[in-house]
């Protein structure tokens, strides 16, 4: 089987999750070329793995670059002739629809959807067009949530079913001279932490978490706030939070969020919409406490027993909540074990892997039986 992966730009977790899958499928077997943005694929950290080309998808439309990516992809089908096309994101998935409507040879198109429609506006305007081109020409739609999953079938999507974007494995746990040296760096003494680790842009809703930390910045101690992950908004951030009096830190991209995980006393993430995050998976599987929103694919991750859910944007009840974990030890262990527990049941990398290839063999399937099938 070939199997061609289609990405747009991004902020590196779409990236990362192709390279999981064009990895892991490469090692089973499956030729596997990518295609996107130079850029976006460099956030997958690691040079060599499966063979790579570049090709500039923007993160809004373009016409004239768009139908240059258009052609360019329309090229490299036909030289590759993959089985399948597996787009990720809404942009990539409308470009390589074009690319491949245009094409002798049709593969099969699967496309991720991975976030929700921007809110309001020209954007989404563009974004709602694109997702019934996509609903029109994918043989397959995988969405990252169970809204979206609705959102397609009600476009009429032909196949529609849930993706699995899992963690990476887990890291070996941190030794306790590690934990003592974090919470030094960090400035903590004996101080609550409280993490998050988030891109700093509009859908994670860290104004909301700094507005949430002002209202707990008279309590003795005062929980110290880690902010974890870079983005547009970073100085924005820091105003507000110095503004605020908040007692935070930000520490931009790090390699060691499970150990800064295993130093936290409780996790948040209050985001406007998610659909898979992996921090909140990794947050599970350490058993840390967890308060975030109830948007998109977050309870279903956690359940209702893992996690304090609470509305997105609420700025009161999520410092409300925070402050029930930080008061209250036995609400913190129920918290910790019952993330634990739903931590078992997260799909591993090997589950991702398993999906895929299935949804590619059975869509192959298909093809096949209907060349046979023409008189």
């Amino acid at each position: 089987m070939k199997v061609a992966y289609v990405l747009g730009t991004s902020a590196g977790g779409t990236a990362r999750h192709v390279r999981m899958l064009a990895d892991g499928l490469a090692g089973r077997g499956v030729t596997v070329s990518v295609y996107g943005p130079a850029g976006t694929w460099a956030f997958t950290g690691e040079p060599g793995g499966p063979d790579f080309t570049a090709v500039e998808i923007a993160d809004r439309p373009r016409p004239s670059r768009d139908l240059v990516a258009v052609r360019r992809l329309r090229t490299l089908f036909a030289r590759s002739r993959p089985d399948v096309v597996h787009a990720h994101g809404m942009r990539a998935g409308a470009l390589a629809a074009l690319a491949v409507a245009s094409t002798r040879y049709r593969p099969r198109l699967v496309v991720t959807v991975h976030n929700a429609a921007p809110a309001g506006g020209l954007t989404r305007a563009v974004y709602q067009f694109l997702e019934r081109l996509v609903a029109h020409r994918a043989d397959q739609v995988l969405c990252v949530s169970s809204d979206l999953e609705s959102r397609m079938r009600g476009l009429r999507a032909r196949r529609v079913a849930r993706a699995l974007v899992p963690a990476p494995p887990a890291q070996a746990a941190a030794t306790a001279d590690t934990l003592t040296g974090l919470r030094a760096e960090l400035g903590a003494g004996g101080a609550p932490v409280v993490l998050t680790v988030a891109r700093l842009a509009t859908q994670k809703g860290l104004d909301t978490l700094i507005d949430a930390a002002a209202r707990w910045r008279d309590r003795d101690p005062a929980p110290l706030l880690v902010i974890v992950g870079e983005g547009p908004l970073e100085a924005e951030l820091t105003r507000r939070a110095t503004a605020a009096a908040v007692n935070a830190r930000f520490l931009g991209r790090r390699r060691d969020v499970p150990a800064l995980m295993a130093a936290a006393d409780v996790f948040v993430l209050p985001s406007v919409w998610e659909g898979q995050p992996l921090a909140v998976q990794e947050a599970l599987r350490a058993g840390l406490p967890l308060v975030t929103s109830r948007a998109g694919g977050i309870p279903g991750l956690t359940g209702e027993d893992a996690a304090l859910l609470v509305p997105p944007g609420d700025a009161a009840a999520l410092a409300g909540a925070v402050a029930s974990v930080l008061d209250d030890p036995a609400l913190a262990t129920r918290l910790s074990e019952a993330a634990v527990k739903r931590a078992q049941t997260l799909p591993s990398e090997q589950d991702a892997l398993d999906a895929a290839l299935a949804a590619y063999q059975t869509l192959q399937g298909c093809h096949d039986r209907a060349r046979r099938e023409i008189p």
